[in-house]
């Protein structure tokens, strides 16, 4: 009896530790996984957007692998553009077999069309490095900057005829806010700088620079009853080439009928 009682104990015991085994194994597995998870997002280009969302300062645009994502309908009808995209990064564990072009594409741009104010739609992306112009008239084309820049947003003459209280309303330009100078001396563009604020005419070869070079653009407003747009941006008065919350918000006014100048309102 007492051996058959000391069998039965062994037994347990055995089958407790098998089960402590496969557990621990098993618990072990799931922490790798976890872990293996984490590190993947880590190590993605959408982990850092301050360092990911950047190109080298001096890059041209052949040094830089992009893609065409979209053919913007403009309002003009002569005139058509194409959003360039930064190339997501192959690594030695990508498997892009598995995935459709797409699928590919679509994660790396992030792409986002709306319509912001009365004749004007907005586009912006991330890693969007430039606007491809295409004239099907004079059958040219150019890029909106001679260099790639980080795109924060477009404005181009909506496709849709629009109108303001019932009248219809054509615009016949182009606004970007972009980040295109490493204006903090780190050797890369990115949100970091000091975010600019340009007006192209339809052709898209006269490029003005609207808010003065120290400023850095925040966010707009539209003035409906005057067809008025309201540009925030802050003063970099510590000449570092960034915005500091620190720093005073400024308020410039642009007329959307001659948006090629901007005044300061406060």
């Amino acid at each position: 009896m007492k051996n058959k009682y000391v069998i039965g104990l062994l037994g347990l015991l055995a089958i407790l530790t098998i089960l402590y085994f496969f557990g621990f194994f098993s618990s072990n597995d799931k922490k790798n996984d976890e872990e293996i998870t984490v590190s993947s997002s880590d190590n993605s280009d959408f982990s850092n957007d301050s360092l990911s969302n950047s190109i080298t300062g001096n890059a041209t645009m052949q040094q830089i692998a992009t893609y065409p994502s979209k053919v913007i309908l403009t309002g003009l009808a002569e005139h058509r553009l194409v959003s360039i995209y930064k190339s997501k990064q192959k690594t030695e564990n990508d498997n892009l077999d598995r995935i459709s072009y797409k699928a590919y594409k679509e994660e790396s741009t992030d792409e986002f069309y709306g319509h912001f104010m009365p004749g004007i739609d907005i586009l912006f992306g991330y890693n969007l490095l430039n606007i491809a112009h295409y004239d099907l008239k004079t059958e040219k084309g150019n890029y909106l900057f001679n260099h790639p820049v980080l795109v924060k947003t477009l404005y181009y003459p909506s496709f849709a005829q629009d109108s303001i209280d019932k009248k219809p309303i054509n615009r016949n330009y182009y606004l970007m806010s972009v980040y295109d100078q490493d204006t903090n001396n780190d050797s890369l563009v990115n949100k970091v700088d000091l975010r600019k604020f340009y007006h192209f005419d339809a052709s898209t070869q006269i490029k003005t620079q609207i808010i003065p070079n120290n400023y850095s653009v925040v966010r707009s407003q539209y003035d409906s009853k005057n067809d008025l747009m309201y540009i925030f941006a802050v003063l970099d008065t510590n000449k570092n080439g960034s915005a500091e919350k620190s720093e005073p918000l400024h308020v410039f006014w642009l007329s959307l009928q001659s948006p090629a100048k901007a005044k300061l309102l406060y």
